[in-house]
């Protein structure tokens, strides 16, 4: 399916141009929701409230930096809190905290991965607003971080990052279904950071002042970096440098697995690829592997495995790699609009 989809969206020419009116109207469409949805806010939220999202279809390498973006402000005494839809979760009630426990039928496979991983309170609810109210009233947290949601407009947010993976890049530049794009190219000029995931961009304080023929003033590089190898069953831990020269399975139901496969080739891993759609849901026959062979799959798949992954399956988990000079300029701005805010509601208490 990943081939099908770089050779249909992500090369130069653009195969599927006979669907442009289809285009018109998905563009058209989106951009009405998008007027109607900031003309329906009536208030901001009392915290800042953050969105990790992409213009692209498919894996940029959002979850990860959620991640670090987390681990980087607490680290400066905010208490963050992740807000997420839940895609191929299904609850009887929203809001949901997702805890250890929750199933990832009911969350959504990434709310708790990134769960486990942070340790931050994550709040699904596939009305976002509904669930960003809620998580103030329970004093979760005085940060909001919303995973994936640079087009649910009906939010209201401060800050907006869109991700890329900067080797894709924007593709054959076609709005859906032609090609990749929710949303066109401009899009870029109103957010406040353009984050790079790999590709040919060093995760330096080096300036990157263009990107798809967009000019930005916070065009930053990412790279994913192996942290670990995490044995699901055992929960024993070894250096991903063990992969070398080994007999590897690799299963993967994320956005783009060929970055996955990649990144096990890169360590020194002999790879038999096993590919699934997105938010796949994993069945125990989908994890056979041969004799001497390790199971190595993401940390997305693997909290869908829990209960029926056999011995021999591993997580290759990753860590987000920031330049500091953007998690400068990202605290600085978290913190401009937290006195922005502060300001607002001393001004309307004021004026009540």
């Amino acid at each position: 399916m990943s081939n099908v989809i770089d050779r249909l969206w992500y090369g130069e020419k653009r195969p599927l141009s006979v669907l442009a009116p289809f285009a018109w109207l998905y563009r058209a469409i989106s951009e009405s929701k998008r007027r109607q949805a900031w003309q329906a806010h009536t208030e901001s939220l009392p915290v800042p409230v953050v969105v990790v999202g992409n213009i692209t279809v498919g894996g940029t390498g959002k979850s990860p930096l959620t991640a670090r973006l987390v681990e980087c402000i607490r680290q400066q005494g905010w208490r963050p809190v992740i807000l997420s839809r839940g895609y191929g979760g299904k609850s009887d009630n929203y809001p949901l905290l997702v805890k250890e426990g929750t199933p990832a039928g009911v969350c959504g496979d990434e709310p708790l991965m990134l769960s486990l991983a942070t340790g931050c309170p994550v709040v699904v609810d596939p009305q976002r607003v509904r669930g960003a109210r809620w998580a103030l009233e329970q004093d979760l947290g005085n940060v909001l971080i919303c995973d994936d949601g640079l087009q649910h407009y009906r939010l209201p947010r401060d800050i907006e990052l869109a991700v890329f993976d900067a080797q894709r890049g924007i593709g054959n530049g076609a709005i859906l279904p032609v090609g990749p794009l929710r949303e066109p190219v401009d899009r870029l000029n109103s957010v406040d950071f353009v984050i790079l995931n790999g590709g040919e961009f060093p995760v330096s304080g080096q300036r990157i002042e263009e990107f798809a023929g967009t000019e930005h003033a916070n065009i930053h590089a990412m790279s994913l970096r192996p942290a670990s190898l995490v044995n699901i069953n055992s929960g024993e831990t070894r250096s991903p440098d063990a992969l070398n020269g080994k007999p590897v399975r690799g299963v993967a139901g994320i956005g783009n697995p060929g970055r996955f496969f990649d990144t096990l080739r890169q360590l020194g891993a002999h790879v038999q690829e096993e590919a699934f759609p997105d938010h796949h849901r994993f069945r125990p026959e989908d994890l056979a592997s041969g004799a001497g062979e390790w199971l190595v799959m993401t940390a997305k798949d693997a909290v869908k495995c829990r209960g029926f992954a056999p011995d021999n399956a591993w997580v290759l988990t990753v860590d987000a790699c920031l330049s500091e000079p953007f998690e400068q300029r990202f605290l600085e701005r978290l913190n401009e609009c937290a006195e922005q805010l502060q300001s607002q509601m001393t001004e309307r208490s004021n004026h009540g």
